[in-house]
């Protein structure tokens, strides 16, 4: 039995990762366990990117984020189970890993979205967060 559940959603991909949101939701209801649903928001923070936008636009978009993962999660996620959402700023791979250790996860649930191009050129979020976890990690293709 699981007490801490993570599932990290990209929201332009929460079609791709229906099966892995069902599950983490299945594994919640027979755990009993605490359901984080987290999504990254891009990194604002980063001085290239924060050179375009001033501070009012970047808390503007990170609360549009925010209304938008909430959304999410109550079209999704019955009632009865205690879930939260969190929003990150930066890499998704490191954002999930520290949220996992900052919740005491363990449990990730997490889709695999990736092309062949991002694993030659960037490395996939999911295979980060399997090589560097340490909890049980679920990926749903």
């Amino acid at each position: 039995m699981f007490k801490s559940i993570l599932f990290p959603v990209d929201l332009e991909h929460t079609a791709e990762a229906a099966k892995g949101l069902k599950l983490a939701v299945e594994e919640a209801k027979r755990s009993q366990a605490r359901l984080t649903i987290m999504t990254a928001a891009p990194g604002f923070g980063m001085p290239i990117v924060a050179s375009y936008f001033d501070k009012n636009a970047v808390s503007e978009a990170l609360k549009e984020v925010a209304r938008h993962l909430k959304q999410y999660i109550s079209d999704n996620v019955p009632d009865d189970i205690d879930t939260h959402a969190v929003v990150v700023e930066g890499n998704p791979g490191e954002l999930i890993l520290k949220q996992a250790q900052k919740d005491a996860v363990d449990l990730i649930v997490i889709p695999a979205q990736h092309t062949r191009v991002e694993n030659i050129f960037l490395g996939s979020v999911a295979a980060q967060v399997v090589r560097h976890a340490t909890c049980t990690v679920t990926v749903v293709k």
